[in-house]
């Protein structure tokens, strides 16, 4: 084989490498049958989420989930994959799910979340939690909930 494909090959592996260390998730999905058109708005609506879509060969980002220690995630490498990385854990899986729903081309068929391999079952399930943003906001009314609560009990019994 040429130096520099090996070269190249072990670029894409690294890069691969980089993208599934910084992002929260990788999700694993089967474009085949998807018009260009429809993969460019797939890429849009990912974008305004943060998230992005690239395509690789199934071969390396074999040997990138080997470096990761996650061999788990060969079993999904069959076909024709396109590897969607996000900063958030369930922002890109949401999008996908939503767009895979009208698109009978795109079959998810699994990834990696914060380090755990997981199937296509629980990306569906991942997809319907709230973001980050959503997480964080429900955690501080609950914890606001109970000062509330108080604080009228105390202005009704003030007006009393």
């Amino acid at each position: 084989m040429n130096h520099n494909n090996i070269i190249a090959k072990e670029a894409i592996v690294n890069e691969v490498y980089e993208l599934a260390n910084d992002n929260a998730a990788v999700i694993v999905f089967e474009y085949h049958g998807l018009s260009v058109a429809k993969i460019t708005e797939l890429r849009r609506l990912l974008h305004a989420e943060g998230s992005t879509m690239a395509i690789y060969k199934n071969s390396l980002v074999e040997r990138a989930a080997e470096k990761l220690g996650k061999q788990e995630l060969g079993e999904y490498l069959k076909g024709p994959n396109a590897f969607l990385f996000s900063k958030d854990v369930s922002s890109g899986a949401k999008v996908l799910t939503k767009f895979a729903r009208f698109n009978d081309e795109v079959e998810i068929k699994g990834g990696l979340f914060e380090g755990r391999v997981v199937g296509a079952d629980d990306v569906r399930t991942i997809s319907k939690l709230p973001n980050r943003d959503g997480m964080i906001s429900m955690f501080l009314s609950v914890l606001n909930a109970p000062i509330q609560k108080f604080a009228a009990t105390v202005k009704a019994v003030a007006e009393k």
